[in-house]
């Protein structure tokens, strides 16, 4: 089973990756992938029906040799579902595992993606005891369920959360070592997990995503609605894992192109 937590600042940036995911999942298992189909739970709106198809485009020419029929479109084997709030959340959960037994698409689910966390408790609990303790109980609900879901049909769940500015004077809760890092940064500010260390401890695996202010490279493009062209910038992004129980610590750098997320040498 994997479960992995995703940091991730930018809202841009997580349905990037959470796109190439989806998308990836569907490789062979030599080749990375899931061999399988994934299942998008998207909480921010609207979602970007535009990118997936202009990264699946691109997916289908690198991968010809595993969609055997010209008319099998990669997207056709992503499925998205809008999540409202929590208890809508739990009302979609109680409903993959009939969604997994009973799916009739070539490939079979096995990834389910999580976009993001923290939007579903933007405003649904206030900053009190009784209210937190509730916030910790759906936590605890929600890694639960995914959790056995995943051990019972071999799926992996990628969930991403958000980051806030860290604004405490002194090292509190909130300031406290997270796993292999002694303090999270991104675009020269300091940051911190936007649901705490409570939410962290019911995952596996926490990776930390970040942007520095360096240019990997300048990028000529046509801009279709003018027909005039554009230079854009590519940023250098980095990957941390911030824990795992079955993985060294490492990094490593990307960046985002047209054609999705490419590493950096």
């Amino acid at each position: 089973m994997n479960f992995r937590y995703f940091y991730i600042l930018n809202r841009h940036v997580r349905f990037q990756l959470c796109l190439q995911l989806s998308l990836c999942a569907q490789l062979p298992i030599s080749n990375g992938g899931l061999d399988g189909s994934a299942l998008y739970l998207h909480s921010e709106f609207p979602f970007p029906f535009r990118r997936l198809h202009q990264l699946s485009r691109s997916f289908h020419l690198s991968n010809p040799s595993i969609y055997a029929d010209h008319n099998d479109n990669p997207c056709d084997h992503v499925f998205v579902q809008n999540v409202h709030n929590v208890d809508h959340l739990f009302d979609v959960m109680a409903k993959i595992e009939y969604f997994v037994k009973n799916s009739k698409t070539r490939l079979p689910l096995k990834l389910i993606v999580l976009d993001s966390v923290a939007a579903l408790f933007r405003s649904e609990f206030d900053n009190t005891p009784s209210d937190l303790r509730k916030r910790a109980s759906c936590f605890f609900k929600i890694s639960g369920k995914l959790k056995q879901l995943a051990n019972k049909f071999g799926l992996a769940v990628v969930i991403t959360n958000q980051v806030t500015d860290f604004v405490e004077s002194s090292d509190g809760l909130s300031g406290l070592r997270i796993g292999n890092l002694r303090c999270l940064y991104s675009s020269g500010r300091r940051v911190v997990p936007a649901l705490g260390l409570a939410w962290a401890n019911c995952v596996n695996s926490r990776v930390f995503i970040s942007r520095s202010d360096d240019i990997v490279c300048q990028e000529r493009r046509d801009d279709d609605e003018s027909g005039s062209s554009l230079v854009s910038g590519r940023a250098r992004r980095r990957l941390d894992i911030v824990f795992s129980p079955h993985l060294p610590p490492s990094s490593c750098e990307f960046m985002i192109t047209r054609d999705g997320i490419c590493g950096v040498r």
